[in-house]
């Protein structure tokens, strides 16, 4: 029996997520209520029997550290193998960060040693998705591969953003382009999961990092195993749902598509079941005047309002005569009395002063210091910040972390497109 460990990409920053990114790694940002982005590949991995995760982290990892813990949620607290966070090696000249991804795992070889690795699957703890990784091995097994790239088709638009590749009648990769500015590439597109056999993972891995200190597995890793010979193998991922919650703009629509009557991915499947750390908190409370539509509420809000078609995290409060239309509001806030959201991606422990109006306006005019980040007409509010009663705030806009009433106009007046 092969002994199977994954080693958990984690210590990405996520910057296209704007504030919410700000104080901690992307996969601990909050997901669907009452989930983070990381508990979706954690819980792939036990319900693919792998028992042995190592989670690289990096760039804030305390919200993740908190929230994984010993990994009680996925039955990984374990005496033999179960879930370790693995930060940036200690060196004795000083502490390296990792260079790349590639990197992240080199650094880590001893914790895949001690381990007794025999294969070793690479995952990223920033996607949304259900996957069974064990036919993939099993293909790997067949195959005597020395690497298997989980593979799917994206839309010719946005090949520029995946590893492409092309291959054989046999899935076996002859041609790999990391990212290509070229739409003649093809569309077969690397979902960054890869099951690799430990040996040759090790030996390619110490050959290639004295070239390339920034060691990366689509720019360096795969290209130079196709080159060296090596067997690499895709496997067409069957799932279907697949979503990189890397932009506002997706994040937000990932989360209220879960609000439809037959969303895509079902959170309520018994067979696959997404675990998490979960708070004690009381039942929801939907008060005389509160109403739900089509929403996600989580355990310990308070509903005095009208929520419709949104997403509500632990502990939120909604307030009588407030309203929350088509957004994803996390854990702690308050929504003051008569307040009205409307697109809008709301972090932790925000204060909405009482008629504020939050999501107003010219949802074609782009936030004009993140043109690239906030133009599809939501608004974002970052982590603690107290938006001022009677408040008025445009389309696209960006309000910070732990912004105070003084932060804002004396008028109130946030145009479309503008950041506080």
């Amino acid at each position: 029996m092969m002994k199977v460990v994954a080693m958990l990409l984690a210590g990405g920053a996520g910057t296209r997520l704007t504030t919410l990114s700000e104080e901690r790694a992307k996969p601990a940002v909050p997901f669907a209520g009452k989930f983070r982005i990381i508990d979706f590949t954690l819980s792939n991995c036990v319900n693919s029997r792998i028992h042995t995760v190592g989670v690289l982290t990096q760039y804030r990892p305390h919200s993740l550290n908190d929230h994984i813990g010993i990994g009680k949620p996925w039955d990984l607290d374990r005496a033999r193998g179960g879930v370790r966070l693995l930060p940036p090696y200690q060196e004795k000249k000083g502490q390296r960060w990792y260079g790349g991804t590639a990197d992240a795992v080199l650094q880590n070889l001893n914790f895949l040693q001690t381990q007794g690795a025999d294969l070793v699957v690479i995952l990223s703890g920033d996607h949304i998705y259900k996957m069974d990784y064990r036919p993939m091995i099993a293909q790997h097994i067949d195959k005597d591969a020395d690497l298997t790239v989980a593979v799917m088709q994206v839309p010719l638009e946005e090949t520029d953003r995946f590893g492409i590749m092309s291959t054989d009648q046999d899935d076996r990769i002859v041609e790999f382009f990391e990212k290509p500015k070229d739409k003649d590439k093809g569309n077969l597109a690397s979902m960054g999961i890869y099951v690799f056999s430990a040996e040759v993972l090790k030996e390619r891995l110490l050959e290639a990092h004295p070239k390339h200190p920034d060691l990366d597995f689509g720019k360096h890793i795969i290209p130079g195993m196709i080159s060296a010979g090596d067997r690499v193998y895709s496997f067409r991922y069957g799932g279907g749902y697949w979503v990189d919650v890397g932009t506002i703009d997706s994040y937000w629509a990932t989360n209220l598509e879960l609000t439809r009557p037959n969303p895509t991915l079902d959170l309520y499947a018994d067979r696959w079941p997404i675990l998490t750390k979960s708070e004690e908190r009381p039942a929801v409370k939907i008060g005389p005047q509160g109403k739900v539509l089509s929403s996600l509420v989580s355990n310990g809000c308070v509903i005095r309002g009208l929520v419709e078609n949104s997403v509500l995290s632990p502990g939120v409060y909604v307030s009588p005569g407030a309203v929350i239309k088509e957004s994803v509001v996390m854990n702690d806030t308050w929504v003051g009395p008569g307040a009205r959201l409307d697109r809008v991606v709301v972090d932790k422990d925000v204060y909405v002063g009482a008629g504020a109006v939050v999501g107003t306006g010219n949802e074609s005019v782009a936030n004009a210091q993140m043109p690239d980040k906030l133009f599809a007409g939501i608004t974002v509010v970052g982590k603690s910040a107290s938006i001022p009663e009677r408040a008025v705030i445009g389309r696209n806009v960006l309000i910070n972390s732990s912004r105070a009433e003084q932060h804002f106009p004396a008028n109130g007046r946030v145009a479309d497109g503008k950041t506080v």
